[in-house]
């Protein structure tokens, strides 16, 4: 029989939440997420207690939900946690700053392995590490569907780049990788699993979390996350914005997996790059091309107008994703 967890040394390794009980596998899960200087009062309190010291406070909420941001067969409890602290990490990284504090809300099944929920948990530990976050508290009931709800805090210690100040003129640019994950989204939809780099890019997004502060402090204008495609994202700053935004398809890298993908399936490989989310790149607007800080990319512009335009013309294809 394998080993149980050293966790919870008296569980078998297959035992589900249900065996092991609220309380016990809260205490477990708790002691994955260590505390950072700021945290006064943690998990186990009825609320956390945090040291605010200068800048901006900033809070981002998101769901994951099993069935329609992830699948268990296709991805570990290590890689779910680690998505689920990715994207509400890149909220406060496209608001300029660095997420210090979540918290983490797990409604299960009776029957999911308490291996499962640790997984998850370590995998969520682990992510937030990149960016010295702590997680200070949550709360675990049982459900029909496996539901996932995380609260981030952060801090910005210059002023928050909202979506809403784009300018005609300002240079359109990008940070991060971009269609990977949805590269290997439409992999896994068609029951492959390589290119092996765009499904591991699917399972663990590798948001560019230094280039959020770094653009606040080159005087980024407007600056979004891209969760839901690039093009559609570009929608919401232009919005915001008040402005037209246009995107160049021969400044977007298009990495060769993309190509290898587009190759076999008939599809053109640009489109992952237009489309695609869950890769958590940072769409932002600056003053001028000289102003992009490293890792920055120019990919378009900024004009007088609404709406977005690809190589200057209208885009009939998809702009992202949609959930109604």
């Amino acid at each position: 029989m394998p080993a149980a967890d050293p966790l919870l040394p008296d569980l078998p390794a297959d035992a589900t939440v249900a065996d092991a009980g609220e309380f016990p596998l809260i205490g477990a899960l708790a002691s994955l997420f260590e505390q950072g200087e700021h945290v006064l009062v943690g998990p186990g309190d009825d609320a956390a207690v945090l040291r605010v010291r200068t800048g901006h406070v900033v809070v981002s909420t998101d769901l994951v939900v099993e069935g329609r941001h992830f699948r268990r067969d296709w991805a570990s409890a290590e890689d779910v946690g680690h998505r689920a602290a990715a994207q509400n990490l890149s909220d406060v990284n496209a608001m300029g700053g660095r997420a210090h504090s979540l918290t983490v809300g797990l409604a299960a099944p009776a029957d999911l392995p308490v291996a499962w929920a640790l997984g998850f948990a370590r995998g969520f530990a682990a992510e937030c590490a990149q960016v010295g976050a702590s997680v200070v508290g949550g709360d675990l009931t049982r459900s029909d569907q496996l539901v996932v709800a995380v609260t981030v805090l952060g801090a910005c210690t210059e002023a928050p780049v909202l979506r809403s100040g784009a300018a005609p003129g300002d240079v359109l640019a990008l940070a991060g990788r971009q269609g990977w994950a949805a590269g290997g989204l439409t992999v896994l939809g068609r029951g492959f699993r390589s290119p092996r780099a765009l499904v591991e890019a699917y399972r663990r997004p590798e948001p560019p979390y230094d280039a959020g502060p770094a653009a606040a402090r080159a005087g980024a204008t407007a600056m979004v996350d891209v969760s839901d495609g690039l093009l559609a994202e570009a929608g919401h700053l232009a919005a915001a914005s008040g402005v037209a935004i246009d995107v160049r398809t021969d400044a977007l890298e298009v990495a060769e997996p993309l190509h290898a993908v587009g190759a076999a399936l008939g599809a053109d490989p640009v489109s992952f790059v237009l489309a695609g989310g869950d890769d958590h790149a940072l769409l932002a607007t600056f003053p001028d091309a000289a102003s992009l800080p490293p890792g920055w990319r120019a990919v378009g512009s900024v004009g007088e107008g609404s709406g977005v335009t690809v190589d200057g013309a209208s885009h009939e294809g998809p702009t992202g994703w949609t959930h109604f």
